[in-house]
């Protein structure tokens, strides 16, 4: 526990060093909620100074458990400083204000599970092998620093506007490995994860375990299990064999690939690393393949009926250099899937 842990106390330097002291609502306009979760929500922005587009995540950190929420921020914050690497979102920087941490980010348009929602299809396979190939050199530079992800999931693995893939909410992060915490969402999580309870320790082969079910998410629209309450997963995870893909139209790669991430004993399951030279992400493709995939959702986002545009309008949003456009001032808020246990 950090000294001075009590909310929103900055005596201590290397907690006040974390945070800039300017007002964020002076440095950032036109704010439009575009996700939302157990930890606050997050918004497109504009900041003034370089007319630069970001993503804030604001976090409150007043009311009950006050100090544990503090703490949290405060891990996040020092997680985010920490990473540097192209597959792993960037931090601008954070600011407080009212009780509020303002965490900025740069800007993605949407994430995998936002594709799922648009296309009401599940993604071709090269674009599900891109995706991963992204996720998984993020995942490696992470594992490489003793870092443990512990919520991999399609509405965490994020794209930019240029077709970069992005690990993003390092609110569930671990900064070592081993870890032993209950963390992560349920469909996703390894049985080591549900079984770290009675049974010690585990460390990032966790996270190959989530892209696996991440792989099959994307596959067929849902993780194995959703239809099965939370805790019954929890259970049917812990101790029945590990899903596979459903469709025999998936290549032989591919099926090995998710094969591989979902080995039960976590010594079997290969490590984030040793995956990066598996031929379904290694395979030759053409290297349009993501910023096809942009353009065939933004034009599908258009053409979306009315309530379901304006909740995916966000993938729209830095379109035009002002901002978004009229038809896309309504706040509607857009739906995580179920948010991590704590």
């Amino acid at each position: 526990m950090l000294s001075n842990s009590r909310a929103g106390c900055l005596k201590d330097p290397e907690v006040a060093e974390l945070f800039y002291k300017d007002d964020p609502e002076k440095l950032f306009v036109d704010l439009r909620e575009i996700g939302h979760g157990s930890f606050g929500a997050v918004y497109f922005a504009r900041d003034m100074r370089s007319s630069e587009v970001v993503a804030i995540k604001k976090m409150s950190y007043s009311g009950k458990q006050s100090n544990e929420k503090w703490q949290d921020i405060i891990k996040e914050v020092k997680f985010l400083q920490n990473l540097r690497h192209p597959n792993t979102i960037e931090y601008k920087g954070c600011y407080l204000r009212e009780h509020t941490a303002w965490l900025v980010m740069e800007y993605c348009l949407g994430s995998a599970s936002d594709l799922l929602e648009v296309h009401r299809k599940p993604l071709q396979e090269v674009e599900i092998a891109v995706i991963t190939h992204g996720a998984l050199q993020g995942l490696a530079y992470l594992h490489s620093h003793n870092m443990i992800h512990r919520d991999v999931k399609a509405g965490n693995v994020l794209l930019t506007e240029p077709g970069q893939v992005k690990l993003a909410d390092f609110g569930s992060a671990s900064i070592v490995a081993p870890a032993n915490s209950f963390v992560g969402t349920p469909y996703w999580m390894a049985p080591e994860v549900i079984l770290a309870m009675d049974e010690g320790q585990y460390d990032g082969k966790v996270d190959v375990w989530s892209l696996g079910i991440t792989c099959i998410e994307l596959a067929e629209r849902k993780p194995p299990l959703f239809n099965m309450n939370a805790m019954s997963a929890l259970y049917h995870i812990a101790q029945n064999e590990s899903p596979v893909l459903q469709s025999n139209h998936w290549s032989d790669y591919f099926r090995n690939f998710v094969d591989s991430c979902l080995q039960k004993i976590p010594q079997d399951r290969p490590t984030s690393d040793v995956l990066l030279k598996h031929v379904f992400v290694k395979r030759d493709r053409p290297q349009t393949v993501i910023m096809d995939l942009i353009q065939r959702t933004k034009e599908a986002v258009r053409e979306l009926d009315n309530l379901q545009y304006r909740k995916m309008k966000k993938i729209l949003f830095q379109e035009t250099r002002n901002g978004p456009t009229a038809e896309a001032q309504d706040d509607d808020e857009v739906r995580p899937p179920p948010r991590v246990i704590k």
